[in-house]
């Protein structure tokens, strides 16, 4: 391997790790806020899951790989640009704990790279839009919807139940939805680490095909599980108490269903942000109290750095581009 393109697989380890900690409050801030686990226990076991959720398929993988950019026209100062556009990203909003999208932190640092380096003509525009654009739309709102619909039903199911042992009972069933919310995170957040680690190789001549070596999957899943091991105190607190007030029920049902939203979007090879899907199915559960349950002041700016994602982290990455080029890397 080449000195540049073993500096480019640190930077992915690196984004992977920091996608790990960055994103630790997807799959554990509800369970947190409803007091279902301990804080370290809630990371150690969404660690765990997020390690196995990393073998459930390749399909994000091969998106980020071969559908939003033409491969045969990246190169590794391309790659290594896009990591640090998304990596610097990642950082900044973990400081000011927003709860943005390491997903498409580096997608938007790929497409910035990749336009200043090679064009408009190469950036598969289609496969843009069918599996970053609309995911990116759709699935929040998805999410939104089904765990409200999914809250009224509990709601309506356990109406007559008496409040504590209703709670006791949840608490134990989010044991499981934080599971799964951390298997599912795993299945689809480590497969986009694997995409451009596998699109490096190619562009490097290391692989003949964009097909993800085992190796990559382990290296990814092992790198994105130590990050989340290493938790993400400042974002886990938007997530579980600034936005909306949790109880057990909303926890399980938040964790539910954003999990089978996530999964469903990994089997289908489209890398949906994991942040966006859990924050709009808490607003989901928040609104089944009424308008009032929801602090519509904190979620605006969730919002805001939805929509900013992309192009400023797009934005580093064509700036790291310029820079790595002016340096004399190739």
């Amino acid at each position: 391997m080449t000195p540049l393109l073993v500096a480019v697989l640190i930077l992915a380890v690196a984004f992977d790790y920091v996608n790990g900690f960055h994103d630790t409050a997807n799959a554990i801030a509800t369970s947190v806020a409803t007091r279902a686990l301990r804080p370290a226990h809630a990371i150690l076991m969404a660690a765990a899951f997020n390690f196995i959720g990393a073998f459930a398929g390749t399909a994000v993988a091969k998106t980020i790989g071969t559908g939003l950019v033409d491969e045969a026209t990246t190169t590794q100062v391309v790659v290594a640009a896009a990591l640090v556009g998304a990596i610097a990203w990642n950082l900044i909003t973990w400081r000011l704990g927003i709860p943005s999208s390491s997903s498409h932190a580096l997608i938007g640092g790929l497409l910035g790279a990749t336009l200043v380096a090679a064009g408009v003509a190469s950036i598969k525009v289609a496969g843009f839009l069918e599996k970053v654009v609309l995911p990116l739309v759709s699935s929040p709102v998805i999410g939104f919807v089904l765990a409200f619909v999914l809250m009224v039903a509990l709601f309506w199911i356990f109406r007559g139940a008496d409040r504590r042992p209703l709670a006791r009972r949840f608490r134990r069933l989010q044991l499981l939805s934080a599971g799964f919310m951390a298997f599912s995170h795993g299945s689809n957040d480590a497969q986009k680490t694997m995409g451009v680690i596998t699109l490096a190789l190619f562009a490097a001549g290391v692989i003949p095909t964009v097909d993800v070596p085992t190796w990559v999957i382990l290296l990814a899943a092992t790198a994105m599980s130590l990050g989340t091991a290493a938790g993400g105190w400042r974002i886990m607190a938007t997530m579980g108490h600034r936005v909306v007030e949790l109880e057990p029920i909303h926890g399980f049902a938040a964790e539910t269903t954003a999990a089978t939203v996530i999964i469903t979007a990994a089997h289908l090879g489209m890398p949906v942000s994991t942040t966006h899907v859990i924050s709009s199915a808490i607003m989901g559960v928040g609104t089944s109290k009424g308008a009032h349950g929801v602090r519509w002041g904190v979620a605006r700016g969730i919002l805001v750095a939805w929509v900013v994602t992309i192009p400023a982290a797009g934005l580093v990455g064509a700036l790291a581009w310029f820079v790595l080029t002016a340096l004399g890397v190739h």
